[in-house]
């Protein structure tokens, strides 16, 4: 996720390195949040839920293993796509704090739902 322009200074020098480390080294380029995996393109169904195509079930929002109900509505109409991009978030949404405990690897998904407290209190 790109920095604003206006918020660069909040960031250090070296951010995209850290990030980089964040993201491919310590996550193997999976959301720590739900496991999506990072420049794929994986269907899902809007709520959280998602295809693991790499194990070959479905995962909810936080990357357990669901089935889908039999006799449900059918859920595989609303199936959409989407391609994952990991992000590197802060945990207490303070970006000076670039501690390794405090910087997380997130999907789009898991970041918005992440910042959606913050948001309002910025604005």
């Amino acid at each position: 996720m790109p920095i604003r322009r206006e918020h660069r200074f909040f960031y250090p020098i070296d951010w995209p390195q850290l990030s980089a480390v964040i993201r491919f080294r310590r996550a193997k380029g999976r959301c720590e949040g739900c496991g999506r995996p990072h420049g794929e393109t994986v269907w899902h169904l809007g709520d959280g839920r998602w295809w693991d195509a790499q194990v070959g079930s479905w995962r909810d929002g936080k990357g357990q293993a669901v089935c889908l109900a039999v006799g449900e509505d059918d859920v595989l109409r609303s199936v959409r796509t989407t391609r994952v991009v990991l992000a590197t978030g802060h945990r207490n949404h303070d970006t000076a704090d670039n501690r390794d405990v405090n910087l997380i690897a997130v999907c789009q998904r898991c970041h918005m739902n992440h910042d959606r407290p913050e948001h309002p209190r910025r604005r």
